[in-house]
């Protein structure tokens, strides 16, 4: 009764263990990680037909930043690499929850004197693996939870990514379009100065300060649009464009402001529960005090085996049954797996405070620099743009009554387009600053369905009837042509 009582115990252990490796799914779970990023106002990662087919039609269109991060699903290498990291990490899953592979003996011994011999035969399993494969199952499936966290928040960090690259060319190409309009009227300037000297009417030192002027605008030109060439690779890189793919439109103005801007106390709200960096942390703590606490458990077993001999003696009897190989903890009593698991538990201690700490002021920081971005915008827009087109105006009246000469008009009429540009690039640093400050929410921010209309574009500013061809009609009406 015994012996069939242990080979029942063994072959149960078998079937458990075996039944404890097929509980785990041997394929990714790309689902759950779409879920996280549909969540937080993200896009799921597909590959579908459907979604590639409209990759075509987002071409078509002026591509905007919500269609850069769908460009980005279908193409961006990056985001591949994150999804090749989820495979990895479900192999990892599986490798743990192994066992150990059954050890199959024999032997065959013979007498130094007379005949027949001794033939034995044994099969033996790890009790470790079968003892632990339950808390193992448990550990690796935890532990695949956190890698989902930290994949989904790799990919809202392209997503991220792209937005900011979309923003930054997007800024860079009005910028461009900007200073050459600046450069083409300091060209204008230089040509009136040139026929103002010719006809005598100034002198070499004004010729020569407007042709520096025009040289100037049209380095800072140059340069505003090597600046957008690079923006626009970056831009290609990260969504993962080439070729005839890169040869796509945008569009060519930066949203305004949102119409209104989120609580902060709020925003840390939604960070502490949809932050995925946090989750990832929190998950990291959790399977490091889960393991350490196993590590302490089964310290002592060691390298133990269950195991089944069956032997047939010189004589030709047999005897069989159960067998069971203890590992003896004198020497090695499991103190170095023990202080490994206590150190990796005080590593995510530290990781999860770190992680907290960052996002705390990483939100409550980024907050108020949306909020002063956002008034430096308005600065811009309702005092610093109007003042220059009343000195624009007030200039243009001085000069039609010969007060002030053209240059100072043209002059005023540059520094105009400055005070344009300037507004341009404080709109760029604005939603530059709401994409950082989304990352540290990790989540859209619901502000984000209160933007609407878009900043005024490079042809509206530069309209025609610029004040050099007016300064030009001006100098031909009063007959002092040069």
């Amino acid at each position: 009764m015994p012996m069939y009582f242990h080979r029942a115990v063994l072959a149960l252990a078998v079937t458990a263990a075996l039944g404890g490796c097929a509980s785990v799914a041997p394929r990714p779970d790309s689902a759950g990680v779409d879920s996280l990023l549909i969540e937080r106002g993200g896009q799921a990662v597909s590959t579908s037909p459907a979604l590639a087919d409209s990759g075509s039609q987002l071409q078509a269109a002026p591509m905007t930043a919500d269609s850069a991060v769908q460009f980005a699903m279908l193409h961006s290498p990056r985001l591949q690499q994150e999804y090749a990291r989820l495979g990895l990490a479900r192999a990892d899953v599986l490798e743990v929850v192994e066992i150990g592979n059954p050890r199959f003996s024999i032997s065959r011994l013979r007498p130094e004197s007379g005949s027949g011999s001794q033939l034995t035969t044994g099969i033996a399993m790890p009790i470790v693996d079968m003892l632990l494969l339950p808390a193992r199952t448990r550990l690796a499936n935890a532990d695949y939870q956190r890698t989902r966290f930290d994949i989904a928040a790799a990919i809202l960090a392209v997503a991220s990514d792209v937005r900011a690259a979309w923003y930054t060319y997007a800024g860079a190409q009005q910028v461009a379009e900007m200073r050459a309009a600046v450069a083409q009227a300091a060209e204008l300037s230089a040509e009136l100065a040139k026929r103002y000297y010719d006809a005598g009417n100034i002198s070499e030192l004004q010729l020569k300060q407007e042709q520096a002027a025009a040289s100037e605008a049209r380095i800072n030109a140059a340069r505003s649009q090597a600046e957008a060439l690079r923006a626009r690779l970056a831009l290609n890189t990260i969504v993962g464009l080439s070729g005839p793919a890169a040869d796509w439109k945008i569009a060519d103005r930066l949203p305004q402001p949102a119409t209104r801007e989120d609580d902060p106390a709020e925003l840390q709200d939604l960070a502490q529960r949809n932050n995925l960096e946090l989750l990832a942390a929190r998950q990291e703590l959790e399977v490091a005090a889960a393991a350490l606490a196993s590590t302490r458990h089964w310290r002592w077993l060691g390298g133990s085996e269950i195991g089944y001999e069956r032997e047939r003696e010189v004589d030709g009897s047999r005897i069989k049954g159960p067998t069971l190989a203890l590992e003896l903890p004198i020497f090695n009593q499991g103190q170095a797996r023990l202080a490994r698991a206590e150190a990796v538990l005080a590593q995510a201690n530290a990781r999860l405070a770190q992680a907290e700490l960052g996002a705390d002021n990483a939100v409550r920081l980024g907050a108020e620099r949306v909020r002063i971005l956002r008034q430096v915008v308005a600065t811009h827009r309702d005092a610093l743009i109007p003042q220059r087109e009343a000195v624009l105006a007030r200039s243009q009246e001085q000069q039609n009554f010969m007060l002030i000469g053209v240059f100072e008009l043209i002059q005023a009429k540059s520094r105009e387009f400055d005070a344009y540009q300037s507004y341009l690039e404080a709109v760029r640093d604005y939603w530059l600053a709401r994409v950082d400050l989304t990352r540290a929410v990790g989540q859209r921010l619901p502000s984000d369905s209160a933007i609407t209309s878009g900043t005024p574009s490079v042809q509206e500013i530069v309209k025609p009837g610029s004040a050099i061809e007016q300064a030009d009609t001006h100098q031909h009406h009063s007959g002092d042509q040069p």
